[in-house]
């Protein structure tokens, strides 16, 4: 008895340790489900696993309801449970979806848990090893050498007040210093003749677009005014 509460404890303890390192990652990387709630998912499925095993020996009777018996039964609700907690981390702007890593790796989480309770210790170690792994190692490869996408960029738009004299060389500035424009237009201001408004829809990579092109326009001389924003499509 005392042994087998020993393992139970372990196979807890473990559930919490996994689920820790893989909220971790979600936590510094400041997505909505973090820290607490990938310890409680993998905690929980743990603890629903370790049930279905151990919590109905009292309630067995004879060995003819025995063979009746189904371990699983319980285990194999936490599959479809866990999908209305990721159903509420999944997100939609426009025609832009957030969250569906973050479903996921709930469900992985859930999963490495199930497996704690178990007592399937290497398996659950190497899949956690190994979504972690992935959430890194896949977001630092979608910045680096993919081509600008909605997960690895930020569209922008930019409208700049110049002088006219000077709105050669801004369109100019735009064309060859960013790839990714989507649209760009330089029209004379109706009132006032020497100025000239120059409006701008673009994807950049950098980590702070909004702060890193305001530097980059500091030295350009000509600018009487400059609003950049986030757009969200």
């Amino acid at each position: 008895m005392i042994t087998e509460n020993i393992d139970i404890i372990l196979r807890v303890t473990a559930a919490l340790l996994l689920g820790f390192a893989i909220g971790l990652e979600r936590e510094l990387t400041n997505k909505c489900a973090g820290l607490r709630t990938n310890i409680l998912v993998c905690l929980g499925a743990c603890v629903f696993t370790l049930i279905s095993i151990y919590g109905f020996e009292l309630f067995m009777g004879d060995a003819e309801h025995a063979a009746v018996r189904d371990t699983a039964r319980v285990a194999a609700q936490i599959v479809t449970g866990i999908g209305f907690i990721g159903g509420g981390t999944v997100l939609r702007h426009g025609a832009t979806v957030h969250g569906l890593t973050t479903a996921a790796t709930l469900w992985i989480s859930a999963a490495i848990g199930m497996a704690c309770g178990a007592g399937m210790y290497g398996l659950a170690a190497v899949s956690t090893f190994l979504v972690v792994l992935v959430l890194v190692a896949a977001r630092v490869f979608e910045k680096q050498y993919l081509p600008c996408s909605t997960k690895t960029c930020k569209r922008l738009k930019v409208t700049i007040d110049c002088l006219s004299e000077h709105a050669n060389a801004i369109y100019d500035f735009f064309v060859e210093k960013y790839t990714h424009l989507h649209e760009i237009s330089k029209k004379m201001h109706k009132n006032d003749k020497h100025l000239t408004k120059i409006n701008v829809i673009l994807d950049v990579k950098q980590k702070k677009p909004i702060q890193t092109m305001y530097k980059a326009f500091q030295n350009v001389e000509g600018i009487e005014s400059i609003s950049i924003q986030e757009v969200n499509e």
